[in-house]
């Protein structure tokens, strides 16, 4: 019999999460509710006395102090209606599991299979609506229905059926182990079918070659060998669908394109990856010689470099954007712990020492119609804010660089970028720690969580558009506790060398990882049946594909599985033998005695030739703006600081824990009131160096609107400056590219493709040309196509958009540099010259215009300049530094004064222009011209810093001032600005404060 267990607030405590709810609900659905209240029910499925019941409920899931607690009766009263929200079978459920994991602790014994608790929320409302009312609050706002179910009953049938019946969301269990043989030998169009309604993501050419493979007379006398039939097992097409994916194999970075430029020029690029991204890195590389730091790239899940003598870092970004689009709280929690994995999936496995996130949404406050299938952008908000909040947070890993970028787009499709850094010895047991291997005989390990439909074919959905057929399956829900304890058990394996090769279960689970760690060794022999499962009756095909998070695969020496199960068990982790890797040249599957899936490891990784794409360039002009008739921009200024894309994102940042491990430097936020915006972030990794890491992005994708190549150089440059503006490096540093574009292949769906794909070509060419001047190696990166929403009537597609990552190395983490002013007196530099490049920026955006000279960036003399002010920083030279990005020096300069608490008197007549150019004061306060940095000297130490920067564009064009004032003066010598530093920073603070 179940059990429930209710949780109410004692009647003198104040509800916030019920008040948040009540606002959200007249905010988003402009219904007005007078009183929420909300309650906590456990629903405990388990043979429990009821003493051991009341143990549960007084001791680990309530608080006597603040709330009470009620067994098999409800609690609430007085109220119009109630709505229960949980979640859906199937649907992992943390909470309920550390709560079931408290009742074992209390009671002493484990709880029997099969037997468990599950969480749900009851919401209490006194309002005057009625039941249809009640259903689209339900449905819009408290329950997402993809994971969760609903109940809602009037407060008369709540009294009449003695409050909600006990509801126990188990799974329904089917015949164990069905394996189906799938018959291709059928019309194109059925082909087709197939494909679309398995959800394999396989398109028409990818059906017939798979079609032609089960026609090869030799496939098909191995195949019989093995007990098989003619036709392929559900398990192999599932297996080939996820390899295949765009989302796993990048079938359109590593396809063929014919570039067309705008003047007719034609050109044939033989895959886009190794094209530009791998040749970046191996002429960069070369041009390093024996100061080359790299030392794993593009070959593991993560890349490798240098740190020290001693260690090596390790640093990936990836990507959780369709899941996050359908659960916004699952995906989000599941892109942070899923890339949690990956450098720890890196070599012998790293210990992780911070995160970083980058999020593209559309406006919260968006008010347009919504095709029914999207969430609304607030919605996404909230919940990504919230996944990651919760998968950081509880993983004990800081969260230390990040920003948020806002463009109406994103309603189609957000983005979701989470990166993770990882530290490793160099050298572990004598071997190299980036280095590691697969013998023939070691045997398959899978360790950490179970598996369950969450997550099933969520690499082939993923390489879809969003539509409103999207699977539910698709959507994951990550359990960082879990992840912890297998992470830590696993270093401890790491260090007593107890296994030979460790990968993450990422997107495609065992067929991903397996299938790649056999291609290592060349085989393996694969036992479904004795996969740990979180409920009975997945079939294998399902068992293969599944993505249920927290594990990890591994190959272990036959001679130290014994030991390495033993530490799992003292370490309370689960790890289950699978089967052994071989080789045998094939990927072989089994379900206990029963061969179900036999694939070449050949074809499975090399069967798929590359994709035939064109892409055409155009140059699009935009309407200009007239030239504004004004000499006051004061206003201009405090509008752009309210802006979403520059105002502060603290209520975000603030979730986020940034000095859990004790080694942040530069953190988020700096400044006299610790509320300044920091450029990049420096850690400690090590507690008892000063050896810093610096980490910084770039990110800038309204450039794209005139020409991705810029979009990218700029997204390059932006990245690598605020790297050198906190201090970091120029002779250590790497990037991570992660591109994100909408739809570039055309189709009916998408006749512009072939401008799209032009404008991916672009930004590769901008990634080789500006990585190789600035001396930059792509140590890793990834790529997430089709983001865009089509329900056959609307589309709406993302802006094409890179994400730049930078890390690397200071000496001494004591030298790092912050943005805001430090003492009046202090002269204010400019670094870099300034054009009439409003094109793209967010002073034009907000007056409704693209415009078209968007910012240029010179490599040679950024990279000269950015070597000269690191040199400055290393001789102590250095007061404050900001760079220059989204509103220019207008928004540096309001910025670098609020946060530090001191005026600056800026004068826009000494700013020095690109040769050439005139500009006016409009142009010089708002332009957002690159790799230029506003920075604060001692005027003790003025001759030097001018002495380090001979040669340099730079120029003195202030001083910082004793009062609260920020003032501009223009070039005809008239204030073009003058604003109380106070008044800046609210307009700043304003608009996301209350969110």
């Amino acid at each position: 019999m179940a059990h429930r267990i209710e949780i109410a607030l004692k009647d003198n405590v104040r509800d916030a999460r019920g008040e948040r709810i009540r606002s959200e609900i007249e905010h988003f659905l402009d219904v007005p509710v007078k009183q929420v209240r909300t309650i906590d029910v456990f629903t405990v499925d388990a043979d429990l006395t009821a003493a051991e019941l009341e143990l549960a409920a007084a001791g680990p899931f309530s608080d006597p102090v603040i709330q009470d607690f009620a067994i098999d009766v409800p609690i609430g009263r007085n109220f119009d209606f109630v709505v229960e929200v949980g979640f859906r079978p199937g649907v992992t459920d943390n909470v309920g599991r550390t709560a079931k994991e408290a009742i074992e602790y209390i009671i002493g014994r484990p709880l029997r299979e099969g037997e468990g608790v599950y969480t749900s929320v009851q919401y209490l409302f006194t309002c005057g609506l009625d039941l249809k009312e009640m259903e689209g609050i339900a449905t819009g706002l408290l329950c997402n229905t993809l994971i969760q179910r609903y109940q809602i009953l009037d407060h008369a049938s709540f009294v009449a059926q003695k409050g909600m019946q006990a509801y126990v969301p188990k799974v329904a269990v089917h015949a164990t182990g069905t394996v189906k043989e799938i018959d291709l030998n059928v019309t194109d169009e059925e082909l087709l079918r197939i494909s679309r309604e398995g959800v394999l993501a396989l398109t028409l050419d990818e059906m017939k070659i798979i079609q032609a493979h089960y026609r090869d007379d030799l496939v098909l006398a191995a195949r019989r060998s093995q007990g098989l039939g003619d036709r392929p097992t559900d398990v192999e097409l599932e297996a080939l669908a996820q390899t295949w994916s765009e989302h796993c194999k990048h079938k359109i970075f590593s396809g063929n394109v014919e570039y067309v430029d705008e003047k007719g020029n034609r050109e044939q690029i033989s895959s886009l990856f190794k094209s530009f991204i791998q040749r970046t890195t191996a002429t960069v590389r070369e041009n390093l010689g024996d100061k080359d730091f790299c030392l794993s790239v593009f070959k593991d899940n993560a890349g490798v470099i240098r740190f020290n003598d001693d260690y090596s870092l390790v640093f990936k970004v990836e990507t959780h954007n369709s899941p996050s689009a359908l659960d916004p709280y699952g995906g989000a929690l599941t892109g942070i712990v899923g890339v949690n994995r990956d450098p720890f999936g890196t070599g012998k496995g790293a210990r992780l020492i911070f995160n970083t996130d980058v999020f593209c949404f559309a406006s919260p406050f968006y008010d347009k119609p919504l095709p029914a299938r999207l969430l609304h952008p607030r919605r996404i908000y909230e919940g990504v804010i919230e996944g990651v909040e919760h998968g950081g947070n509880k993983s004990g890993i800081p969260t230390v660089n990040g920003s948020l970028v806002f463009d109406d787009r994103f309603a189609g499709k957000p983005l979701v970028f989470c990166g993770t850094a990882g530290i490793m010895p160099a050298v572990i047991n004598g071997e190299p720690s980036h280095v590691k291997r697969i013998d023939p005989g070691d045997l398959i390990v899978m360790t950490g969580g179970r598996i369950g439909k969450d997550g099933i074919h969520g690499a082939t959905f993923s390489s879809e558009e969003l539509n409103e057929s999207s699977p539910v399956s698709a959507v994951q829900i990550g359990d960082p506790i879990t992840q912890k304890r297998m992470t830590d058990f696993l270093l401890r394996a790491r260090d007593r060398g107890l296994y030979n090769f460790i990968t993450d279960n990422g997107a495609g689970g065992l067929s991903s990882s397996i299938g790649e760690m056999s291609e290592e060794c060349g085989g393996c022999r694969l036992d479904l049946s004795k996969a740990p499962l979180k409920y009975a009756g997945l079939d294998p095909w399902e068992i293969l594909i599944s993505e249920a998070q927290e594990r990890m695969s591994l190959a272990v020496p036959p001679a130290k599985i014994d030991e390495f199960l033993a530490l799992a068990r003292i370490m309370g982790v689960e790890a289950t033998v699978l089967g052994e890797f071989t080789d045998s040249g094939y990927f072989h599957i089994l379900h206990g005695e029963t061969t179900v899936a036999f694939l070449p490891i050949s074809f499975l990784h090399g069967g798929l030739p590359p994709m035939e794409m064109r892409g055409v360039w155009e140059i699009k002009h935009h309407e200009e703006p007239k030239p504004a008739d004004k000499s006051d921009y004061t206003e201009d200024l405090l509008k752009l600081l309210g802006s979403l894309n520059i105002c502060s994102k603290e209520s975000v940042v603030r979730r986020y824990d940034h000095e859990v491990q004790g080694g942040s430097v530069v953190k988020p936020f700096t400044g006299v009131n610790n509320d300044g915006p920091s450029d990049a972030a420096v850690v400690r990794p090590i507690l008892d160096s000063f050896e810093g890491v610096v980490v910084g992005h770039g990110i800038c994708p309204r450039y794209s609107d005139i020409d991705a190549y810029h979009m990218a150089a700029n997204a390059i440059d932006e990245g690598l400056r605020n790297y050198i503006a906190v201090g970091g490096s120029p002779n250590l540093v790497a990037g991570l590219d992660n591109f994100c574009w909408c739809d570039p292949v055309k189709s009916e769906k998408t006749p512009d493709g072939e401008y799209k794909m032009a404008q991916l070509v672009r930004a590769n060419k901008a990634l080789y040309d500006y990585c190789v001047a600035f001396g930059i190696p792509l140590i890793s990166g990834k790529d997430s196509m089709k983001n865009d929403f089509y329900d056959g009537t609307t589309k709406i597609s993302i802006p094409p958009t890179l994400l730049f990552s930078v890390i690397g190395k200071m000496e001494d983490a004591r030298k790092a540099v912050t943005m805001d002013v430090k003492r009046p007196g202090d002269v204010v530099y400019i670094l870099g010259e300034t054009a009439d490049e409003l094109g793209g920026s967010e002073y034009l955006a907000a007056k409704g215009f693209t415009g078209n000279r968007v910012p240029q960036v010179n490599a040679e003399k950024a990279l000269n300049s950015y070597r000269a002010y690191h040199a400055a920083v290393v001789e102590g030279l250095v007061a404050s530094c900001h760079d220059l990005s989204d509103g220019g020096l207008a928004v540096a300069a309001a910025e670098s004064a609020f946060a530090g608490g001191f005026g600056l008197a800026v004068n826009l007549d000494a700013v020095p222009i690109k040769a050439s150019a005139s500009l006016d004061d409009e142009a010089i306060l708002f332009s957002e011209s690159a790799s230029r940095l506003l920075i604060t000297v001692d005027p003790g130490k003025s001759a030097a810093f001018e002495n380090v920067m001979s040669g340099q564009a730079v120029a003195r064009i202030g001083q910082v001032t004793a009062d609260t004032t920020l003032t501009i003066t223009g070039v005809s010598g008239k204030v073009v600005v003058k604003a109380e530093i106070a008044n800046l920073k609210e307009a700043w603070q304003s608009p996301l404060q209350s969110l």
